[in-house]
């Protein structure tokens, strides 16, 4: 299956799979997927990822994080793609946007690579803003 926009299918399988409280999905693998991942490992949104490879492209397995054991609730509040193939968006680093005052992240792709707004700050680069996370 062809996808248009991959990051917006990445965001769509973890909301539905939170949604339906799934443990763990599996998407299929690209650079930009495997980086946007590791941030949402990082910043502490999802438990766990692993990069399998196939036959294809590969594969990423991602445990999913809730914030009690029966899985009521989980710690991804809102996914919200900002960066959209018919419209990209892009950002200075003076107008790094501070989401939900600073307690979520806006992943941007920059030109020394795929980060947060905090670490973009930190480096005084700006970028394509792909997606906000809270």
């Amino acid at each position: 299956m062809k996808v248009t926009d991959p990051v917006a299918d990445l965001l769509t399988r973890i909301r539905n799979a939170q949604s339906a409280r799934k443990d763990v999905i599996s998407v299929p693998a690209s650079r930009l997927k495997i980086s946007v991942t590791h941030l949402l490992k990082q910043e502490g949104f999802i438990k766990a990822y692993k990069c399998i490879k196939d036959e294809r492209q590969g594969v990423i397995k991602i445990a999913l994080k809730y914030r009690d054991e029966r899985a009521e609730q989980g710690v991804i509040r809102f996914l919200d793609r900002k960066s959209k193939p018919g419209r990209r968006v892009y950002v200075r680093s003076e107008k790094i946007p501070y989401i939900k005052s600073g307690f979520g992240i806006a992943i941007l792709s920059t030109s020394e690579g795929v980060m947060t707004c905090r670490e973009a700050r930190k480096r005084n680069v700006g970028g394509e803003w792909l997606c906000s996370v809270y």
